[in-house]
């Protein structure tokens, strides 16, 4: 698209690398929108193409399973995974925003902020995970190549960098982090396939440790959690995808959006996998990333420490740049790059704290299992929201939070639709009292399937059933439908929306950043 005309005939321009990206969450202009559904492929593979990804690919490993059930579990996470995220891409083509924002079409302008939560908790998992694993993978490789002793302090100092290098990218913004994912997307494919050649000579195809290593005490509740810790990842993208389509062009054909997260979950394979089976070689030791640099060929150690920077930076990047785009919207005192850099540094702390001070193990389980309990039924809320309102949305109306002004089409009840709400909220906790992350989440349900996780299940039946139910039992205003009117539901008459006004009450950067925005589309 960067050489075609847009709508309105509009040329797009497609802003440098070396430049600092000028957009938050306000909708972005027609000319500016010079990704295409590759570029939606390439962020959410090469985000995902790396060490953090490997980890939770040993975890049916390590929870005790066979390699051949523990292959199974991994596609089925991942398949299972990358079927509920795909309509998660279709929103920020749409509404020119991010999926936060654009949750408002659903939760209210205001209840929106759900979402923004959800990011939050999802880019401090997963940074922390990527910074996590992929500095211990550059410790062990110091210690192996150059005699570094392992220490804390060296730890630390690592975390650091990698750290400091992730926040830098994120302030550059969008494009220097298509640069990045396009980088990891081939190099990181061709060094994890390398493997195959390294451990060839190591890794055994009958590997099983017996019924007895079982994490849960039996296998099929062992199998279920494992892929389930899997389906985290593809979920986990589910907050984050209009980050990135809110650059593609609003009439690119859904099927094209689609196919693009769903190939590109499916790629995700490729590190699942050799997490798989790298996780049989040193199974037993406490230090799965240590250890594996340990026990790798010399020459491979050095693709090692490649794979380990590349992956850290992806990672990193993909989860924190959508949060402090999004928390600069919430917190209006912050620009894009100060949330990034609030972020960032309260998820830094959080690796120190986390790493040094808890099991990592326990921790990554834990935060999985919150994530995926919690994000998939405001997902299934959204995904029903979009097939009832036949893709309609004002991308204007969903910005009127963020400007700090009142009224519009998703005002609802002083911005709050009570039906997305009431919805999500009982899903979410009924399905955390069902859920099996041991040790730090285990519901007082959990057994009730023979020790068998069904918490998916049952948050996304119920938020799926209380949200239909609410929309026939109290209708939604007519007006959000758009022109074509309601798809499956009954809509109420209630005439015009309310008219979009100043707040009187918004702070004064709200007021600030909302006549920068009115000034920004008077120009455009």
């Amino acid at each position: 698209m960067s050489g075609a005309a847009v709508a309105g005939g509009v040329e797009p321009r497609r802003t440098k690398v070396t430049d600092v990206e000028q957009h938050g969450i306000d909708t972005i202009p027609d000319e500016h929108r010079t990704s295409r559904p590759l570029d939606l492929f390439r962020i959410q593979f090469g985000g995902a193409n790396t060490f953090a990804t490997i980890i939770l690919g040993t975890f049916p490993v390590l929870l005790g399973l066979p390699l051949w059930p523990a292959v199974g579990a991994t596609v089925l996470g991942v398949v299972v995974g990358a079927v509920i995220l795909m309509p998660m891409g279709l929103f920020g083509s749409r509404t020119g925003t991010n999926n936060a924002v654009s949750s408002g079409a659903h939760f209210g302008v205001r209840g929106r902020v759900l979402g923004s939560f959800l990011s939050l908790l999802t880019a401090i998992a997963f940074y922390s995970i990527s910074v996590w694993v992929s500095g211990d993978a550059l410790a062990g490789a110091l210690k192996r190549l150059f005699h570094v002793p392992d220490s804390d302090a060296t730890r630390g100092v690592i975390y650091a960098v990698l750290g400091a290098l992730v926040i830098v990218v994120v302030v550059y913004g969008y494009e220097f982090m298509l640069l990045v994912n396009k980088v990891v997307v081939v190099a990181n494919t061709v060094l994890i396939l390398l493997g195959i050649v390294a451990y060839a000579s190591v890794f055994d195809f009958g590997y099983d440790p017996g019924p007895g290593s079982y994490a849960l005490g039996s296998f099929w509740p062992t199998f279920v959690l494992s892929a389930l810790i899997v389906m985290g990842n593809p979920i986990s993208f589910g907050a984050f995808l209009g980050d990135w389509s809110r650059y593609i062009p609003r009439d690119t054909p859904a099927p094209r959006l689609l196919a693009a997260t769903f190939g590109a979950q499916l790629a995700t394979l490729v590190p699942f996998l050799f997490g798989v089976g790298t996780a049989t070689i040193v199974a037993g030791k406490a230090d799965y990333v240590f250890a594996l640099v340990q026990a790798s060929p010399l020459w491979y150690t050095l693709l090692l420490v490649v794979v380990a920077f590349l992956g850290g930076m992806s990672t990193g990047v993909t989860s924190l740049y959508g949060t402090g785009l999004d928390f600069s919207s919430v917190f209006p005192r912050l620009s894009r790059v100060q949330a990034s850099l609030f972020i960032g540094t309260l998820a830094f702390v959080f690796i120190l704290v986390g790493r040094l001070a808890f099991n990592l193990l326990d921790s990554v389980n834990a935060f999985i299992g919150a994530i995926v309990i919690c994000t998939t039924p405001w997902m299934i809320i959204m995904m029903i929201g979009y097939v009832v309102r036949r893709g309609y949305y004002s991308p204007r109306d969903l910005q009127v939070f963020n400007q700090g002004r009142l009224g519009g089409l998703y005002w609802f009840s002083a911005g709050v639709n009570w039906r997305g709400v009431v919805a999500w909220i009982p899903a979410a906790v009924i399905g955390l009292m069902f859920a099996n992350y041991p040790p730090l989440i285990e519901g007082p349900f959990r057994n009730s399937a023979g020790g068998v996780d069904i918490s998916l299940p049952v948050t996304l039946g119920l938020a799926a059933a209380i949200y239909l139910v609410l929309l026939f039992v109290v209708p939604e205003p007519r007006y959000v439908f758009g022109p074509e009117g309601p798809r499956f539901v009954p809509a109420r008459d209630d005439g015009e929306p309310p008219p979009v006004t100043d707040d009187p009450r918004a702070s004064a950067h709200k007021q600030r950043r909302r006549a920068e925005i009115l000034s920004a589309a008077a120009n455009d």
